[in-house]
């Protein structure tokens, strides 16, 4: 067989090479979602008579048996199939013969290749919750450790009041765990079948939308055809969205590390091993993981830009426009989950130099203490604030570790609370895993098997 669409004509090459694109090549991360989508249509086309018991089975073996072949690199999409979903039924026909001609009835490839993106869509960002709680218990763990050590605290960049190690490194798992709340929330969203939209218009068939939804694990029916295949390229663009809010977190902390392990600092020190060198000078231990995290967040908000522009102007209906987001799909989420997992690493492996720390406590950074100091004698704040101002150089030496306990109510230096966060966590952590032992267990009932939906190969 050919092309799904192939009639008594052919395409010019060009057009040919330029409507295709590298889509062949992407759609082999697609593959195994492509297939689970793909027999739960054909289990729903047989429960109302479309196609035998028999030719669903055959189609079962077949599909599984690609999906096997996908995993141990033995499947193939070429340039002449287009697509995925042509490369996977012609090899159906190959393997099953005529049922395999029959799998298509009902369904368009615009709403086979807007399944197959939410199937995909929807584990990878299960992947990412369950990356996301990994690294903030990472740092919550850091966080508590180094809950005492002192740290100068900058505004401006400019050394301004106490704070502590914990503080600083809580405060990015508090950020982290509100993003993750944000991706989570947009798994819900997501989670809704758009199978059996066709071509956006509907088919003269009894198709059973909501059996299809529950063999693949949606809770829901995306119910309208139209904006079903409408949420083609909106619905990766959320998803790009709420992981942005993740590299932009990602990106400041870097900065921040690759800041503060500067000698001229010296807080911290990045082991030797997550470092790379120079080829010209010999005593170089450069931070390129850090600093390729902090260009990564670019990258990952450039990849939500790209889809939103892509899709902005865009007539409702299927338009070829569309193939154009999932390179930018499948970059920035694959980028998100690597951004994290390269964080986490880090984070571990951090040493912390409690000498160069104290250090950085110069005199001036407890003068905003010695001025409400003057306020709890009977001083107004701004007479206080000025006596102080003008007479920084008789602050004198205080003890760090006294002016970080000074600081005793929720949210600060001697009461962080890292409680708080955990529950959030747990909770989020709990919710995700529900919903991924969900969509496991109904794999699991369509296939007989367990199936890993992204591969371990990134295709790009």
């Amino acid at each position: 067989m050919g092309k799904l669409w192939e009639k008594n004509y052919s395409t010019d090459k060009l057009i040919e090479e330029f409507t295709v694109g590298r889509d062949y090549r992407l759609d082999m991360n697609l593959v195994p979602s492509d297939c689970l989508a793909s027999l739960a249509h054909a289990s729903m086309l047989q429960s109302i008579g479309i196609i035998s018991s028999a030719d669903l089975e055959n189609l079962k073996k077949g599909l599984i048996s690609i999906m096997h072949d996908h995993a141990e690199g033995h499947f193939e999409i070429k340039l002449s199939d287009e697509d995925g979903h042509t490369a996977i039924e012609n090899r159906l026909v190959e393997i099953c013969g005529d049922a395999g001609k029959r799998i298509h009835t009902g369904r368009s490839r615009n709403d086979q290749s807007v399944t197959a993106v939410r199937v995909y869509g929807r584990s990878v960002l299960i992947g990412i919750m369950e990356t996301g709680v990994t690294l903030v218990r990472t740092l919550l763990s850091f966080a508590r450790k180094y809950s005492s050590v002192p740290m100068p605290g900058r505004t401006h960049m400019q050394t301004a009041m106490p704070s502590s190690v914990g503080l600083w490194m809580g405060s990015y798992a508090e950020e982290l765990a509100d993003d993750l709340k944000v991706v989570y929330n947009t798994l819900e969203l997501i989670n809704q079948n758009p199978l059996g939209a066709a071509a956006g218009y509907g088919v003269p068939l009894p198709l059973d939308r909501e059996m299809t939804a529950r063999l693949m694990g949606f809770p829901a029916v995306q119910n309208n055809v139209i904006y079903a295949n409408n949420s083609r390229g909106k619905f990766e663009s959320i998803i790009l969205d709420s992981l942005d809010q993740i590299g932009l977190t990602l990106s400041k902390m870097a900065q921040d590390l690759i800041l503060f392990s500067l000698p001229e600092f010296g807080y911290f020190k990045l082991p030797d091993e997550l470092c790379t060198g120079s080829s010209i000078m010999p005593q170089k231990k450069n931070p390129d993981g850090l600093e390729l995290t902090r260009s990564a967040s670019a990258v990952l908000s450039a990849a939500a830009t790209e889809v939103k522009n892509i899709i902005r102007s865009l007539p409702s209906g299927y338009n070829r426009d569309v193939q154009m987001t999932k390179e930018p799909f499948i970059r920035g989420t694959r980028l998100a989950l690597t951004m994290m997992r390269v964080m986490d690493l880090t984070v571990s492996r951090l040493n912390v130099r409690e000498d160069q720390l104290i250090k950085g406590f110069t005199p001036d950074i407890h003068a905003t203490d010695a001025a409400l100091e003057m306020v709890a004698a009977g001083s107004t704040f701004r007479e206080a604030y000025k006596e102080v101002g003008l007479n920084l150089d008789k602050l004198g030496d205080r003890d760090a570790r006294e002016a970080l306990a000074s600081r005793n109510y929720k949210g600060t230096t001697g009461n962080p609370a890292f409680d708080l966060c955990r529950e959030k966590i747990d909770l989020l952590e709990k919710k995700t895993l529900s919903l991924s032992d969900e969509v496991e267990k109904a794999f699991k009932n369509l296939t007989g098997e367990t199936m890993e939906i992204i591969p371990l190969t990134d295709y790009r």
